[in-house]
């Protein structure tokens, strides 16, 4: 079995009733998942795991010991650091992100996709004040995750849709 399923079964079942909106969760997670398949298998793995640490009881050791030290450390990146609101929470992580070099580039990858999904899906469901959100974060976003050359085309659809948000149509993976 490839190791991106075994992240998927491993995250269907932490996740377990768990809701992105009207879909499971794992509707969310594909479709991180779909966003970085170029980028590989490691990057997808990553991808159905993002979440896991900052949305359940699974633990980075957890995601260590079943899936190594790379994953587990883009893992730690991709999660939240705890704060109050939003805004001190995602100041917090975008800070972590703008250290980020080397192979652990792939967790702004996944970051990336998972940005994209997210504004996809808000833009699909009309959820205008969800986009407009994303939208005010994009600077701080794209100043802490971006790296000229990593993920350039995830990047532009993000930018055309986090921009004029007039007659927008989303693209599907």
């Amino acid at each position: 079995m490839p190791l991106s399923q075994t992240a998927r079964d491993f995250a269907i079942r932490v996740h377990g009733e768990q809701r992105y909106g009207d879909h499971p969760y794992v509707w969310h997670l594909d479709a991180v998942a779909a966003i970085v398949e170029p980028y590989g298998e490691t990057a997808q793995v990553i991808a159905y795991l993002h979440d896991i640490v900052e949305d359940t009881s699974a633990t980075l050791n957890d995601v260590h010991d079943s899936f190594g030290a790379l994953v587990a450390g883009c893992v730690e990146l991709l999660t939240d650091e705890p704060g109050e609101t939003r805004k001190i929470r995602k100041a917090k992580t975008y800070a972590k992100l703008a250290t980020v070099g080397h192979d652990f580039e792939l967790a702004l990858i996944v970051k990336t996709a998972d940005r994209l999904a997210n504004v996809r899906a808000c833009v699909e469901d009309g959820k205008d004040s969800l986009r407009n959100m994303y939208a005010s974060e994009q600077p701080q976003f794209k100043a802490s995750a971006y790296r000229a050359g990593l993920c350039d085309p995830l990047w532009d659809e993000l930018d055309r849709l986090l921009g004029d948000g007039d007659a927008i149509k989303p693209r599907r993976a």
